[in-house]
């Protein structure tokens, strides 16, 4: 995603990721726990530059994205329309994920990098829906970000948004620049730090496989296949339901009109990058006015990301599973909900994936060194994901602004499979 199409090969990201996966493997096999000490502390030290950012990305990202939706009745009804299908898909998206993973249990019996011997840590969940609500809503902001309440600091950015977009146009206007340029500024530092993902990755990898051999990657196989069969489910069965129940849309139609942005999100991983693609598809091919479609699209690729929702959800759970940790219905249910929280602010972020898992983690109280080397071996094999989950994402976000269409009355939406 960081890279451009036309750089050589060995500058692009997800080589030089796939490089020193296979550098680190190489190391650990040949060493074994001896060379551990001398390279692990480089995944330790992107581990946190990656927890560094945190809580000022996803503050600026979800005010700037939330308060640039704009005021006045004339959006109401498109905005609820349009938030209402985003989490509904996302919702949906996650508990495909949470099906999946407790299906499959492709953590269950893992041994990477010695977690089976990994003291199990406290997990702490509300006792009830108040105490979950009371967890929400913090005390005090800045104790939030200290600790961090990662939801507590997510409903205060989406009501802070909220509450901008409110305002009369003079102070919302520099509010939603000042904010926009705290984001713009933070993805900048964020993209820095995942310009050091080789070097951490080798240093995770090196770790995985001098403590516990090759072992490690038939867990990473299963965990990725159970990914995939998520994403398949939701891309195959969810989504085209959603099309037919909510808009009365044949979904081979839309499929087909949608074959070319389908194609650039899977080669780009970007929904930003495949935002152009998408809008003139969606248009010219689907048959949505720009009316709706400049309005659902943008604000898709800031709060829809059904894909990425579904890995945080899945991931989280194959990570408490390797550790032996048993989550509860009331602790997996804090998890779906912190995952479809966070997605709504973190979906234009850089490696957004890898930014929201530790949220997602951190409101099960599952952290610590073992679990850091854990997302280290999941980020190595992320990549077919990553590419997986943006088709995904820009799908759902189609499906939306064709249902979306179709519920404001626009009657040539999908009728026909459109000529190239």
């Amino acid at each position: 995603m960081e890279n451009s199409d036309t750089a050589p090969w060995y500058k692009r990201l997800h080589w030089q990721i796939l490089i020193a996966m296979a550098l680190g493997t190489v190391v650990g096999l040949i060493w074994g726990e001896q060379v551990v000490p001398k390279v692990g502390w480089l995944g330790t030290l992107f581990i946190r530059l990656l927890k560094m950012v945190i809580v000022p990305l996803i503050v600026t990202s979800i005010v700037s994205g939330v308060s640039a939706v704009g005021g006045g009745r004339s959006l109401g009804r498109l905005f609820s329309k349009t938030m209402g299908y985003y989490v509904l898909s996302s919702a949906l998206a996650i508990l495909a994920g949470l099906a999946m993973v407790n299906l499959i249990k492709p953590g269950v019996g893992a041994n990477i990098a010695g977690t089976e011997t990994a003291t199990i840590p406290e997990l702490s969940t509300p006792s009830s829906p108040v105490d979950l609500l009371l967890d929400i809503v913090p005390e005090n902001l800045v104790a939030a970000a200290a600790k961090p309440n990662m939801l507590a600091m997510i409903f205060f950015s989406i009501l802070l948004g909220i509450s901008i977009a409110g305002l009369p146009d003079r102070p919302r206007e520099f509010l939603v620049e000042l904010f926009d340029s705290a984001f713009q500024a933070m993805m900048r530092l964020t993209s820095g730090v995942i310009r050091f993902a080789p070097l951490g990755v080798f240093g995770l990898i090196t770790r995985v496989v001098g403590a516990s051999g090759l072992e490690s990657f038939r867990a990473l196989g299963l965990y990725m296949a159970t990914i995939a069969f998520g994403l398949t489910f939701h891309l195959l069965v969810t989504l085209p339901l959603l099309l037919l129940l909510l808009g009365r849309i044949n979904p081979r139609i839309h499929f087909r009109n949608m074959a070319e942005p389908l194609a650039m999100a899977f080669s780009t991983s970007s929904s930003g990058a495949t935002l152009p693609v998408t809008l003139n598809a969606v248009e010219n091919k689907v048959g949505v006015s720009n009316r709706i479609s400049s309005f659902v699209l943008p604000m898709g690729a800031t709060v829809n990301m059904d894909g990425t929702a579904l890995y945080e959800c899945a991931g989280v759970l194959f990570i408490a599973q390797v550790m032996g940790v048993d989550l509860s219905i009331g602790q997996q249910a804090v998890v779906v909900l912190t995952a479809l929280l966070a997605s709504i602010g973190a979906a234009a972020v850089p490696s957004a994936g890898l930014v929201i898992i530790f949220i997602v983690l951190e409101a099960v109280n599952l952290r610590g060194p073992e679990v850091e080397v854990l997302v280290g071996a999941m980020l190595a094999v992320d990549r077919p994901l990553d590419m997986y989950r943006t088709v995904v994402n820009v799908f759902s976000d189609s499906c939306g602004a064709a249902i979306i269409a179709r519920s404001e009355g626009e009657t040539g939406v999908d009728t026909t499979v459109a000529a190239d």
